[in-house]
């Protein structure tokens, strides 16, 4: 009923690098993304009434309804949009990748759409910066997941078909709300790959920021030195280590 909040499992599916597309481009982009989830939602047995969609632009939320079985998204249809994914993405040069993020919670509708904290949180998960350095960091995978802390705890570490809790990896990302722990995983690696530092997950034509000269703040330092002879150590920035060796009396 509208207006009442009903506990529902949220998918929120994004394109990474969409904003480098052109708008000749990002049509076929957009028939490529409904092509492989909603296949996957077919092939996972979550149709009709049991599954709700609004269109994002660049992605889709998902609202499933209460009766479908969590690890049935975890397990199935996760396998299946990455397989899928694989398929669409051969021989093409601009590959689709995709940024899933997952949360479970109430959820309320009303005449416009879907709305509440959990929605926010899946669609935050999925766009956080952790997510788009993993999968950058991930340059053969169509595909990274981020499940709510609460979705891992409650589902995921019991495993299940096709859901494998030690393929996850933990960090705590930075939403709106504040730090946030979450979930990764890319499906195909054993592990999700540690994001890269300042300015992980720079899209190409947006690179990562240079790293800072070597000596200047913020940079860790170690001298190592040689010691003949007393004197002044005189550097451009701060120093964290100085090695020092003596060789013998002061001259």
């Amino acid at each position: 009923m509208e207006g009442e909040a009903a506990y529902g499992f949220v998918v929120n599916v994004d394109a990474q690098g969409s904003g480098l597309l052109s708008d000749t481009e990002k049509p076929e982009m957009r028939g490529k993304l409904y092509e492989v989830t909603g296949a996957a939602f077919e092939q996972a047995g979550i149709r009709g009434s049991r599954l709700y969609q609004e269109d994002r632009g660049d992605g889709i939320l998902s609202v499933l309804a209460p009766e479908v079985p969590p690890r049935r998204v975890l397990g199935e249809w996760l396998e299946y949009l990455h397989q899928n994914l694989r398929e669409a993405n051969r021989g093409r040069s601009t590959p689709l990748r995709l940024r899933a993020g997952l949360h479970i919670g109430p959820v309320t509708a009303d005449a416009h759409g879907r709305s509440g904290r959990a929605v926010d949180l899946a669609c935050r998960l999925g766009d956080c910066a952790t997510a788009k350095a993993v999968l950058a960091a991930a340059p053969g995978a169509p595909l990274v997941v981020v499940a709510s802390d609460r979705l891992y705890e409650d589902v995921v570490r019991a495993g299940g078909r096709w859901v494998e809790p030690d393929h996850y990896r933990r960090h705590t990302v930075e939403l709106k709300e504040g730090p946030t722990p979450a979930w990764f995983m890319v499906p195909g690696l054993p592990r999700p790959p540690e994001p890269a530092g300042p300015g992980a997950g720079a899209e190409p034509g947006h690179p990562a920021p240079p790293p800072p000269a070597p000596g200047t703040a913020g940079d860790g330092v170690v001298m190592h030195n040689h010691h003949h002879g007393s004197g002044q150590f005189i550097a451009g920035g701060r120093i964290d280590t100085i090695n020092i060796t003596p060789q013998g009396g002061d001259r």
